[in-house]
């Protein structure tokens, strides 16, 4: 067991450095080789300490089988799940997590019940602080799983379920009464009731009311705003984790839990604040609700747009200097991150300097652009966070917006009743010239006009962001 401990412990540390090194996008791989090498000693090390203290239990063929058809999963979706599919793959391995979590304490919860009818109520068999962290680990575990899967419909479109937020009539008051019920029959099924046919129907109960919380809580959410909903998702199962460390006394799955829902946490408010939001009000639900709602009472018609094509923005990148490139979620959607790449290649060999500004939420998760953006191996030193680049616009000959809207939306900076006041943006409106690469006039998520696309040095290129950019570097051959 000394051996267990300690290799429990070289896993924390290496999990702490590779969340350190995820933090920078150039020594991401490194931090995620770390964790992964962590996981592997952290297996290792569980399946030595179940064999040494339990011997009778310990069945090497089911766990081989399992250990080799989840490696085997794993390895195939890593293989075939496309870059532009890593928000939904995300969200369900969140969902996953989640299962896990809830699995274990409900079993753990099972197993206890033989000792109910010696001992008296759950309480008496675990303590306060163990029939706590069942609860605890029922209640986070069901939330995620449901809640991830609502979260992977979403972000599957209009095939699965609808992107827009679905409003329930008092939602807030159907939660809080869930909520309310889960509390009062866990209470009573850790403290009060020891008969085993009546604890089996709490915790089927409990059960049920947690997977509904989850749905409750993110179908008031709208598909574009899954940035905080999956990073506040990650953090869950995290938590779940922890608590289920504490369920069954492993020591790794505390602090590992921990760290993630620390990190989640973190990164959630992080998400919060780029998108001028509360973390209470993605807490409760309805984040993105009110502004989706209004959208179309607020949409105005365009009457300055100016529009530019293929053969014009190629002319125009003939001359440049320094140029800047925004990602969006519609370079997601029409999986354009290659040919971008290509238009940069051209342009840096012809002496032009490109960065990449890089918004907290474009996309659909966080480091949604990155991770697009490094599958077409764009150099990590060009990619460039929004605090360090908006200082560079007015410097900048052209700005390429792609398939991005509310994150360069100068609404932001001056209209005190705009739903996105005070959000912080990507300056691009300071740019000699902006190019926004969009197949249509269509709002983002907030349902709000964006002053950019007729101010007075935007060009609107209407086109589907590949062939859009395709085109463009098609031209740039030409003339070279």
């Amino acid at each position: 067991m000394t051996w267990v401990h300690l290799a429990y412990m070289l896993a924390s540390v290496l999990f702490i450095f590779g969340i350190k090194q995820l933090a920078a996008v150039r020594t991401a791989r490194q931090g995620n080789f770390l964790a992964m090498v962590a996981m592997v000693i952290a297996i290792v090390a569980a399946l030595a300490e179940l064999a040494i203290l339990y011997p009778e239990s310990f069945d090497p063929r089911l766990i081989m089988t399992g250990l080799i058809v989840g490696a085997a999963v794993g390895a195939w979706l890593g293989m075939t799940v496309q870059a532009t599919a890593m928000p939904e793959m995300v969200a369900l391995l969140n969902g996953l997590g989640g299962l896990s979590s809830l699995l274990v304490a409900l079993s753990y919860f099972y197993e206890q019940m033989i000792e109910m009818g010696k001992a008296g109520t759950v309480a008496v068999v675990l303590g306060s602080d163990g029939s706590v962290s069942v609860v605890l680990s029922i209640l986070i575990g069901g939330v995620t799983v449901t809640g991830s899967f609502v979260a992977f419909g979403k972000l599957q479109g209009a095939k699965w379920m609808p992107e827009k937020p679905i409003l329930l009539p008092h939602r807030h008051l159907i939660s809080g009464g869930v909520i309310a019920a889960t509390l009062l029959f866990s209470y009573l099924a850790c403290f009060q009731i020891s008969a085993r046919w009546g604890l089996l129907l709490l915790l089927i109960l409990v059960s049920l009311l947690c997977l509904a919380l989850g749905v409750l809580l993110v179908i008031p959410i709208g598909g574009a705003d899954m940035p905080v909903v999956i990073s506040l998702l990650n953090s869950y199962s995290g938590l779940a984790a922890s608590m289920t460390g504490f369920v069954i006394g492993n020591n790794l799955l505390i602090i590992s839990g921990s760290l993630v829902g620390a990190s989640g946490i973190i990164l959630t408010m992080i998400m919060c604040k780029a998108m001028n939001r509360s973390l209470l009000n993605v807490l409760v639900g309805g984040f993105g609700m009110e502004e989706a709602s209004g959208g179309e009472a607020k949409k105005q018609a365009y009457t300055k747009i100016k529009s530019t094509d293929a053969e014009e923005l190629a002319q125009m990148l003939e001359a440049v200097e320094r140029v800047v490139i925004v990602p969006g979620y519609g370079m997601a959607v029409a999986q354009a991150q290659h040919t971008v790449r290509e238009l940069a290649d051209i342009l840096k060999k012809r002496g032009a300097s490109v960065k990449y500004a890089i918004h907290p939420v474009a996309g659909r998760m966080p480091g949604h652009m990155n991770v697009l953006l490094a599958e077409a191996d764009v150099p990590y030193d060009e990619l460039f966070e929004m605090d360090d680049i908006n200082n560079e616009f007015s410097n900048t000959d052209i700005s390429i917006v792609i398939g991005a809207n509310d994150v360069v939306n100068p609404e932001a900076l001056d209209k005190k009743d705009s739903p996105i006041y005070g959000m912080p943006i990507l300056r691009t409106h300071e740019s000699r010239v902006v190019v926004i690469v969009k197949r249509s006039l269509s709002p983002g998520y907030a349902g709000i006009p964006n002053p950019l696309f007729e101010a007075d040095n935007a060009l609107m290129f209407f086109a589907d962001a590949r062939k859009g950019i395709e085109d463009t570097v098609r031209e740039l051959k030409s003339n070279a």
